[in-house]
């Protein structure tokens, strides 16, 4: 019996839960490069981390039968390591590279004028010599379409752009798991796993893991309400899903309209790393709002929040 959480991941886009324009889009893909034997078309997987992208380009392996070669954008860091992966590809196979925003412009451009030419350029020491790529399948990862080379993004045909999970999405996907992998669960706890897992299935399996970790210490069988307690209370998890970085950030905005690197002072973190990590699920989730200053600003809804995940020593600004 499996005892992973990796080890019951979807192999067939059929077990896909939500992001319904994406496996529409693949199966017409897939219908079309079956009808016509031909390899599947490249695509461009965009959206946020946590959302699936690896899991689909996984899925898609399964469901053409053959071999998926996966690599890392910054893991590319020579002429060769691209070559490599190029090379070990079969005709119809897929190439996977994740994050590959990170890849440096120059191979970006190599990798674009490889697929054009469906070879790459070798130097023997002597002579730049051609040698032949196979058919297959190239899908590129990214959670910034724009930092890539437009011509490399315009090569690719399928655009699949994935999207932010439900509630109740996020509840299929955690029950799924949880009953391939025979654990058994309180109903209860599903729409309470979903309301703290932001939108993302990985923070959701992530915070079943650890649920599922705090009843085994417990030398008990049944996930329960009090597990979840525990283990939020372990990670320091609010109901939202908020961590104790988030918290603080919305406690910087109690005293009114904030400037970033004001709020990036006092909370002792680069203010890049507040703006692209903290704010967008602070944002998302109406909890605060920037001004047309550019100053931050807490929504109503953020003022209750906090009040109610840290009423102690909170001052709200009266405006």
């Amino acid at each position: 019996m499996p005892h992973d959480l990796n080890d019951s991941a979807p192999t067939s886009l059929s077990h896909i839960v939500g992001q319904q324009g994406v496996t529409s889009q693949l199966r017409v893909a897939l219908d079309a490069s079956f009808e016509d034997g031909r390899r599947l078309d490249d695509a461009l997987l965009v959206g946020p981390p946590g959302l699936g992208k690896s899991q689909i380009a996984s899925v898609l392996g399964h469901e053409l039968a053959v071999k998926s070669h996966a690599a890392l954008g910054q893991s590319i860091k020579s002429a060769s390591d691209l070559n490599a992966l190029l090379l070990a590809a079969k005709d119809k196979e897929i190439v996977f590279i994740d994050e590959v925003h990170e890849m440096p412009k120059l191979h970006q451009t190599a990798l674009y004028l490889a697929l054009d030419k469906r070879q790459i350029i070798v130097n023997n020491g002597r002579s730049f010599q051609p040698i032949p790529l196979a058919e297959f399948t190239i899908l590129l990862g990214t959670t910034d379409e724009y930092c890539l080379l437009q011509p490399l993004r315009d090569r690719m045909r399928l655009l699949l752009r994935f999207d932010f999970y439900t509630n109740e999405e996020l509840a299929k996907i955690v029950v799924h798991r949880a009953k391939s992998l025979q654990w058994h669960m309180d109903d209860q706890l599903l729409p309470l796993i979903a309301e703290r897992s932001r939108g993302t299935p990985r923070l959701a399996l992530r915070l079943l893991q650890a649920c599922r970790r705090v009843c085994r210490a417990e030398g008990q069988e049944n996930l329960t309400i009090h597990h979840l307690r525990t283990a939020c209370e372990l990670e320091r998890l609010d109901e939202l899903g908020l961590g104790p970085t988030e918290r603080k950030y919305l406690r910087a905005l109690a005293e009114g309209a904030t400037r970033l690197n004001v709020i990036a002072s006092m909370l002792g973190l680069p203010a890049r790393t507040l703006s692209a990590v903290v704010e967008p699920f602070l944002l998302r989730a109406g909890l605060m709002y920037k001004d047309d200053d550019g100053r931050r600003q807490m929504t109503a809804l953020g003022k209750d929040h906090l009040m109610k995940s840290c009423p102690e020593g909170v001052h709200l600004a009266s405006k």
